[in-house]
Formats: C-alpha cells, structure tokens, sequence
C-alpha cells in the first residue's frame, strides 16, 4: 500500500471517529434536555450529593416552603427550579460558606411529591393515573381511554410545579398531533372540556343542537345546515337570523343564508351557543301540498271507468 493511500486511509477513520463520537454526544445533550425541563416542587424527595465530600451526602425532602434543609448551608430555595439549577444553587451556598473549598454537587430525584397525573372533564375515562417521568400528552389521554365524543379538541394542561397553563390542540391528523405534543410531567392536570354547541332551529330537516366537534374545532353556517338535513322548498333562508349570546342577554341579526347557498356570499364561522333560525313559509307550503293533491288527483283520473 502506497503512502498516499495509507494516509487517505488515515483520514477516513479519523473522521469516522467523530462522527461517532458527535452523534452520541448529540444525544445525550438532548436526553439530558428533556430530563432538566422537569422542576423541582415542593414535597419532593431529592438525593444531593457531593463530590470529594462523602459526608454531605442526604436524601432531603422540599418543604411546603420550597427549600431544601442541607446539613450544611441551612435551607436552600429550589422551587421551580431545574435539578442542575438546584445543584449550583447548593454549589454557591457551600462555597460562600465556606464549607468546601471547591463543591461540585449532583442532585437527583428519589421520589416526586405526587407521581400521578389527574385527567379531568371529557375523557372516557377521567381519573388519576401513575407516571413516573414526562409522558407525552397524547400517551396521558391514551391511559384516560382517549376523548369522548363530546368533547372540545382545545384541552388544558396545568403544571403542579408552577401553576402555569398550558392549551393543546388535540388534531386528528397523526403527523400534526405528534409534531406538536407537549409534555406532561408528575403531578400535572388535563382538562378536557366539553365541545361547544351550535344551534340549527326552524325550518330545517334535523333541528337540534350540533356539537363542534370537528378536527377544526370550528364551524360554519353552511357547514351547520348540512349537518341539520338542509333547507325543505318551504323554509325561507333569505330571511335567516343568527341569534349570538352576549354579556346581556341574546342579540339578533339577519343572516343572508340563501345569498351564501348560492355562493353570492362568504360563508361564516360560528361560535359556540350561536343559534341558526330559518324560518317557515305557510305559502309555501300551501303552494307544495297544493301540488301534491292536483298530482295525487291527476293520477287517481287514470282508473276512472
């Protein structure tokens, strides 16, 4: 083998190295990441140790207060904390102290005050449920049995260690639900609320209320009267009304469904607890069954003798 080819040789395992010694690394930075997103609350069991000082070794609950009482440095302030937050926070404690000369803490987690998850509301389901580390919300729903039909695709995540709130779009389109999932920790809450409801009354095939229960978790006025069967030849749609809830009561507007049946208006998005009225023609509907008993007469004629 020639020294040219020994040396690009050389060269390829150099760089193979790396790349083996990089992805590893890579991952491992992502791991650790995740695994520090997780804060320190109260009630929390932590094991906090002391490099090249044995002794300072403990298993320490957090108090209602959010501190953690060491051995040495009295009480140290770790709520809402990160556990590499915790660890330098102790670090700067005994250095200033005066304890250890150069500490280098490690804190880990025994035991979370709470390991269980509370889902809440429309889930098949709702209960308390065990986890240990972060799970995926959509695994959490999963433990629940899932959403029920009834139930708003906006839920509400809220975490123990903060307090802080936190809205997810339950889609039903895998890739966008799975790119966009979040995180639920020990000890947080789900709630899933019930699905808004939109009201198609009058002169409709299927009056009733219609949960908005689509993957949009929107709907519009056509979308409405579809789903309600449609408008009969007796209804008048051009002279529609659209009854909106507001803070004093109900208000009333003309809605031009015939104008938007036609394509000659935009749809319109409705809210929930919005109200669709169509009302009935008696002309109408004279002029239909009048047409019905002349046809009904015209055939009878038939079987005249």
């Amino acid at each position: 083998m020639g020294k040219a080819t020994r040396n690009r040789w050389l060269w390829f395992f150099a760089v193979c190295g790396m790349l083996v010694l990089l992805f590893p690394a890579a991952g491992d930075s992502q791991q650790a990441q995740t695994a520090e997103s997780l804060l320190i609350g109260p009630g929390d069991t932590l094991h906090v140790q002391v490099l090249d000082a044995p002794e300072l070794e403990e298993h320490v609950r957090v108090t209602d207060a959010g501190e953690l009482p060491l051995i040495l440095g009295g009480n140290v302030k770790v709520v809402h904390l990160t556990l590499d937050e915790a660890a330098r926070a102790i670090e700067n404690v005994l250095l200033n102290g005066h304890y250890v000369l150069n500490p280098r803490v490690l804190v880990t987690v025994d035991d979370f005050a709470t390991q269980k998850v509370t889902l809440t509301g429309e889930v098949k389901a709702p209960g308390v449920y065990q986890i240990n580390t972060p799970r995926p919300v959509l695994d959490v729903l999963t433990m629940a049995g899932g959403l029920s039909d009834s139930a708003d695709r906006k839920i509400l995540i809220v975490r123990r260690a903060t307090g802080e709130r936190i809205p997810y779009f339950v889609s039903n389109k895998p890739g966008v639900a799975i790119d966009t999932s979040v995180e639920v920790y020990p000890g947080d809450m789900i709630f899933v609320p019930r699905a808004g409801i939109i009201w198609a009354m009058g002169d409709v095939a299927r009056p009733g209320g219609y949960m908005i229960s689509n993957n949009e978790g929107t709907i519009s006025v056509l979308e409405l009267v579809a789903r309600a069967g449609g408008t009969p030849p007796s209804a008048v749609p051009s002279h529609a009304k659209l009854i909106r809830k507001s803070g004093s009561g109900y208000i009333e507007m003309p809605l031009q469904l015939s104008a938007m049946q036609k394509g000659k208006r935009a749809d319109m998005q409705l809210q929930p607890d919005d109200i669709v009225y169509v009302p009935f023609s008696y002309m109408r509907n004279l002029a239909e069954s009048s047409s019905g008993i002349v046809s009904s007469l015209g055939s009878a004629a038939v079987y005249k003798f």
